[in-house]
């Protein structure tokens, strides 16, 4: 046990003394918190500019009912022709033209846009929906139904979610749920294969330097690829701490100062979607405040502890069977392929049905667990589905240790000899 602490204090110290560990720990959270504040002020810029549209109206029905908005201006050409109307909003470098055709009893209306550049979903939603409400009440009105009544009768109904122990919950909690346990997958992917490459290329770099050899002579191979797993973690949660620490302090701290609002980025200006997000903001901050997120980090550690050494024990294989980085190339797909697989499955599974077959199965294979039950957490996970996941996930943690430092203990003294497959399982009987 003493060398195995020796071991994890040398990755530890080796890996927080290096100068691009260091840089990149401070530097990282600069460049992330730059790229969020960039594009909440693009999103402001884009939010406050005002687009001035015209209208040619050939059947005097509908440029009158385009209203103006904070985002959008109107300006009505129904008075000269398209020609001119067209070759005026394009010398005013206006953002296009509306040319609606003149409408005969009983048909629809023919909608042309002219522009330069392609109109947002949001715009289009808007003319498309103005146009069609008030088609739609002057065919009533030629059929000699009341319009006026068929308002005061119309219901509005919403549809209220809620538990059978009486919790509420609003439409977009699923939208919340998924980006919060998305969020944890996708970052515990992102964390495994950067620290994982960390692992092997220590273990590359000792073996062509020949240090391996002096050191394997006083340590057990099983105990110095356990020390080198233990000692990148270390150094791995740190630099991650420091980047959670640092990168908030800088996002709020430099957004206030600056003026921006982090948040800025919103959806396509359309009066649909906002009367129907409206009536859900209330429940939606409720639907956030009342996450697990004690769950959610508690999990978070222990399924990132699991699969991070899970994987780097795959990873510390890999750096002692080959010379060369060029030569692991081979190897890398099989351990990606469960990462991208886990990741798959959460955004097109577990989203739809967090707990149908399909995620339930994954979410307790080992390989793909860390990433799917994380996802899958945020939408309430039976207890004996966690334990039966996390029981697995340790088992076959001891499971791939062991192989790998067969692995390891054959490798990390073989040079000149690029290993297949077939090679690595010879070793796994030595």
């Amino acid at each position: 046990m003493r060398n195995l602490k020796l071991i994890i204090n040398r990755e530890f110290l080796a890996r927080i003394r290096n100068r691009t560990f260091i840089v990149m720990t401070f530097l990282s959270p600069l460049i992330f918190v730059g790229m969020i504040l960039l594009i909440a002020y693009l999103s402001m810029l884009n939010s406050t500019e005002q687009k001035i549209i015209g209208i040619h109206d050939e059947s005097g029905m509908f440029a009158e009912e385009f209203k103006d908005g904070e985002q959008v201006q109107y300006l009505n050409y129904s008075d000269r022709s398209l020609d001119n109307a067209r070759k005026e909003v394009l010398d005013n470098e206006y953002f296009g033209l509306i040319h609606i055709s003149d409408v005969a009893p009983g048909e629809n209306a023919k909608i042309e846009f002219f522009g330069n550049d392609t109109p947002g979903f949001g715009t289009i939603e808007n003319i498309e929906k103005t146009i069609s409400d008030k088609l739609t009440r002057e065919q009533l009105i030629a059929k000699g139904i009341d319009v006026s009544e068929i308002d005061k009768a119309r219901a509005d109904v919403r549809v209220e979610i809620q538990n059978f122990a009486g919790e509420r919950s609003s439409k977009m909690s699923n939208y919340i749920k998924m980006f919060f346990g998305g969020a944890a997958g996708y970052l515990l992917m992102m964390f495994i294969i950067i620290y994982g490459n960390m692992v092997m290329r220590s273990v590359i770099e000792e073996k062509t330097n020949r240090i391996i050899e002096i050191i394997v002579s006083s340590v057990k191979p099983f105990h110095l690829l356990l020390g080198k797993v233990l000692g990148t973690s270390l150094a791995g949660i740190t630099q991650f701490t420091v980047w959670v620490i640092l990168g908030t302090v800088l996002l709020f701290g430099i957004s206030s100062f600056l003026g921006i609002d982090p948040l800025a980025a919103q959806m396509p200006a359309s009066s649909v979607v906002e009367e129907s997000v409206k009536p859900e903001i209330n429940q939606l901050v409720i639907d956030i405040l009342n996450l697990p997120y004690a769950s959610l980090l508690g999990f978070f550690v222990i399924y990132f502890i699991g699969g991070y050494f899970l994987y780097s024990a795959i990873y510390a294989a890999i750096g002692a069977a080959v010379d060369s980085e060029t030569d692991t190339q081979q190897f890398m797909f099989p351990i990606i392929l469960p990462l991208i697989l886990g990741i798959y499955v959460g955004f097109f599974s577990v989203v739809e049905n967090p707990h149908g077959t399909v995620s339930t199965i994954f979410s307790i294979i080992p390989l793909t667990s860390p990433i799917v039950m994380l996802m899958r957490i945020p939408f309430g996970v039976p207890w004996w589905e966690i334990a039966a996941s996390i029981i697995a996930l340790i088992a076959t943690n001891f499971g791939v240790l062991w192989l790998s430092a067969k692995i390891y203990r054959v490798g990390i003294l073989m040079y000149g000899k690029k290993p297949s497959y077939k090679e690595l399982y010879k070793w796994l009987k030595y």
